[in-house]
């Protein structure tokens, strides 16, 4: 008897993405059909409380490109954070793969995160290594703003690690549950919560290059989400301070 193959675990959140979730779901259906790594791979979409319909258009889909989807929904809107943390907790799969509903990173990029996992239990997509890499690049301003973000980063949360906030992240399954029960930002700076969490804990962050192109119809307000992200950034040690003095 043959045996059956492994679990692994594809999770995307989602708000509002009508427009796009179906070109995303139809190239997610194409990559899972060829089992990258000989994994069997369940993929779960979080619809983060949206009011377009992405759901429907979403079970839709699948059901058309016969991709084996699971559904999870959140009655109204509480951050990116959180929906990937209800994915997360939600599976027992090993290893867990995160990307953004836009595929910005391409799945086929998975590979260069998973050559790393055995000596590193997160690996990391980064845009900040190999910048030839970023094949459409975001206007001046934002990128302006993301290194002078990283700065703030590197001194409160994880210093040495030059782009916490690409959406494309591949951990061991074990590890991730852990590090996400523990986790209570909702939104944008949910990345530098995890990763200050693992070096924490001694776990090893492999940072990695990939191919990167920008998506024009971003969801990322430029003054609200970044003001929200540094609140939550300067608030991430005394959560946990205080997480650990009760302990």
């Amino acid at each position: 008897m043959s045996r059956a193959p492994d679990k692994a675990a594809l999770i995307v959140p989602a708000y509002n993405e009508r427009n796009r979730i179906e070109a995303s779901l139809r190239a997610i259906a194409d990559w899972r059909h060829h089992r990258p790594g000989g994994w069997d791979w369940d993929v779960l979409l979080v619809d983060d409380g949206s009011t377009d319909g992405t759901a429907a258009v979403a079970e839709r889909v699948a059901g058309e490109a016969k991709l084996p989807l699971t559904l999870l929904r959140h009655e109204r809107n509480l951050g990116k954070g959180a929906a990937i943390r209800t994915g997360v907790l939600a599976t027992q799969a090993d290893p867990i793969l995160i990307s953004d509903v836009d595929l910005s990173t391409p799945l086929s990029e998975w590979i260069r995160l998973a050559e790393r996992l055995p000596t590193h239990p997160i690996a990391i997509g980064s845009r900040a290594i190999e910048r030839d890499l970023v094949r459409r690049k975001q206007p001046f301003y934002r990128r302006l703003l993301g290194r002078g973000g990283n700065v703030l980063v590197q001194i409160f949360a994880v210093p040495g690690i030059r782009d916490t906030q690409c959406g494309f992240k591949l951990f061991r399954g074990d590890v991730a549950r852990r590090l996400f029960r523990q986790a209570r930002i909702d939104r944008f700076a949910y990345d530098m919560e995890i990763l200050y969490l693992a070096r924490r804990e001694g776990i090893e962050i492999a940072e990695v290059p990939v191919l990167w192109f920008n998506s024009a119809d971003s969801r990322v307000s430029l003054v609200r989400d970044s003001l929200v992200t540094l609140r939550d950034l300067l608030r991430i040690r005394w959560i946990h301070r205080k997480a650990r003095t009760a302990g």
